[in-house]
C-alpha cells in the first residue's frame, strides 16, 4: 500500500525529529563529559600563549545543559511514538479498533450522526452501549500515555546503567541488593533483638 505524500512526509519530518533529538541529546551529553562535566554553552575561556592552550573559565549552570538534553529526548521520544502510531495506523487502513467500531455504527446506524451519539441510543441486550465511546476513548488515550510512561523509564534505566548507578555499577552494596532481600533481613534483625 502506498502512502498519500503527506503521510510520507510526516512520517518522514518524525524520523527526521527523532534523530535530531538523539544527536543533540548525545552531543551535548558527550561534549559536557569532555570539558570536564561542565555545562559550556555559555561560557567563557581564556588561552595561555606559552603553554598554547585553552583553559575553561566561566561555566554555565549545569542545569542549562541537563535541560537542553531532557527538551531533546522528549522530542525524540514523542517522535518515535507518533511515527509508531502513524505506522501501525497504516498497516491496518489507517483505522485504529475504536474508529473501525465508529465506521461500523455510522455505516450500520442511519440516526446515527456521531459515534458518540450512539452511544445515547438504545442497544439489544445484553449490549449496554450508553458509554462505549468515551469508554473507549479514555482507554485509548491511557493506552498511550501508559506506553509514553514505559518509554520514559526504559530511557532513565538506560541513562542509569549508562551512569553506573545500575546494577554491578555505583552505589553500596545495600543499595544493589534485592529489597526483599532487605525486608526480610530486616524483619529478622527485629525479631532477635
Amino acid at each position: 500500500m502506498a502512502l498519500p505524500f503527506f503521510l510520507a512526509l510526516e512520517l518522514a519530518l518524525y524520523a527526521g525529529g527523532f534523530v535530531c533529538g538523539i544527536l543533540t541529546a548525545a552531543s551535548v551529553t558527550i561534549t559536557q563529559g569532555n570539558l570536564g562535566g561542565q555545562c559550556m554553552l555559555y561560557g567563557t575561556v581564556s588561552y595561555n600563549a606559552t603553554a598554547r592552550m585553552v583553559q575553561g573559565g566561566l561555566a554555565s549552570p549545569l542545569s542549562l545543559c541537563y535541560f537542553l538534553t531532557a527538551i531533546s529526548v522528549l522530542v525524540a521520544v514523542t517522535c518515535f511514538i507518533l511515527s509508531l502510531f502513524w505506522l501501525y495506523s497504516c498497516c491496518i487502513d489507517g483505522e485504529i479498533g475504536r474508529d473501525s467500531l465508529c465506521s461500523s455504527i455510522m455505516s450500520a446506524v442511519v440516526d446515527a450522526k456521531s459515534c458518540e451519539q450512539a452511544q445515547e441510543l438504545k442497544w439489544v441486550t445484553p449490549f449496554d452501549g450508553h458509554q462505549f465511546y468515551s469508554g473507549l476513548h479514555k482507554a485509548e488515550t491511557a493506552v498511550w500515555v501508559n506506553f509514553f510512561f514505559w518509554v520514559i523509564i526504559g530511557v532513565l534505566v538506560l541513562l542509569q546503567r549508562g551512569c553506573g548507578g545500575g546494577a554491578g555499577g555505583g552505589g553500596s552494596t545495600g543499595e544493589r541488593r534485592p529489597f526483599l532481600s532487605r525486608v526480610t533481613r530486616t524483619v529478622t534483625t527485629i525479631r532477635e533483638r
